[in-house]
């Protein structure tokens, strides 16, 4: 990985030790971002998940239960690991491998709003559109019309997706690892692999409410990392062809997350939760598919010579 250093009028700026020449910590990280962002990412959040997973909103051996029903232990003991995990550890290496110049293209891509008003709607719409039409296929039926109170609340409840699960996963994700792994391995390798390490990372909560508790049957989380995988191939299409904006990326991942804890019970409430998982994993297999046929397992990734150099070689 090259550096690129700004340089400062009347002053000649020293470049940075190549990482085969740095020593220590700091050169370990700066061989091999990836592996220390992943290794940070899991770190931090499976630390600070151990008091939930461990309360009676998990497991059970510590006595003590997080307030606030579902909702207040979903803020107080899951969204501070989510926190903690991906975004500080995306922070914290590029920091140390890039600097000022690599933060500020970091910043770039989470700001990236320009991006034609086309794609918001079609993301806005094409999310819960795709969900309700998959789980009325497995229910076998039309949905209902949700509530006049869950219409109202649905995009405040939108707009604290973005800043709860959107903000606080994919910033690392997507934003960090995605463009280093895509640059080195393709499109679809490094879509492979985030995917089932963004799974993964998601496993110690199955052990709580989060995830259905200790007694989860297997087959829920294999299925869920299923997903994860076909999901990434769609969001990996919508960050390369919007030219990586990061809003649209979070507003697909939270249109999910969104129209399933608001809505989806509302229209279809002779379903059950692995019901919606089911539906889930449909539609995104079935969009994965066809994104892969269509740009013959690119995924809208830019050709080598519009790639950032910055970005490679990542280890």
């Amino acid at each position: 990985m090259s550096f690129y250093v700004p340089a400062t009028p009347g002053i000649t700026p020293t470049p940075p030790a190549p990482p085969q020449q740095l020593t220590g910590l700091r050169g370990s990280i700066r061989r091999r971002p990836l592996i220390w962002f992943f290794a940070l990412a899991y770190a931090l959040s499976w630390v600070a998940w151990t008091p939930y997973i461990l309360s009676h909103n998990g497991v059970g051996v510590w006595d003590f239960t997080f307030p606030g029903g579902a909702a207040g232990s979903q803020l107080l003991g899951v969204l501070p690991g989510a926190y903690l995990g991906p975004i500080t550890s995306a922070v914290l290496i590029t920091g140390v491998t890039e600097g000022r110049a690599g933060l500020r293209t970091w910043r770039t891509r989470m700001t990236k709003f320009k991006v034609g008003w086309r794609w918001y709607l079609a993301v806005a719409l094409a999310v819960p559109g795709a969900l309700m039409l998959g789980s009325a296929v497995l229910a076998g039926r039309a949905p209902e019309l949700p509530s006049a109170g869950i219409l109202v609340a649905y995009l405040p409840a939108l707009l604290m997706q973005l800043l709860t699960t959107g903000l606080a996963e994919e910033p690392g994700w997507r934003e960090f690892a995605m463009p280093r792994m895509q640059n080195r391995y393709g499109a679809l390798t490094a879509t492979a692999v985030v995917g089932v390490l963004w799974g993964v990372w998601h496993l110690p909560l199955f052990l709580t409410e989060w995830g259905g508790g200790p007694d989860v049957a297997l087959i829920e989380p294999v299925e869920f990392i299923a997903t994860t995988i076909a999901f990434s191939a769609v969001m990996t299409w919508v960050f390369n062809k919007t030219g990586e904006s990061m809003p649209l990326v979070m507003l697909l991942h939270c249109g999910v997350n969104n129209y399933i804890s608001m809505a989806w019970s509302d229209m279809f409430p002779d379903q059950t939760r692995s019901d919606a998982s089911h539906a889930f994993l449909l539609v995104s297999a079935t969009a994965a598919v066809i994104l892969l046929v269509a740009t013959r397992g690119r995924l809208g990734q830019p050709r080598p010579s519009l790639v950032d150099p910055r970005l490679s070689p990542a280890g």
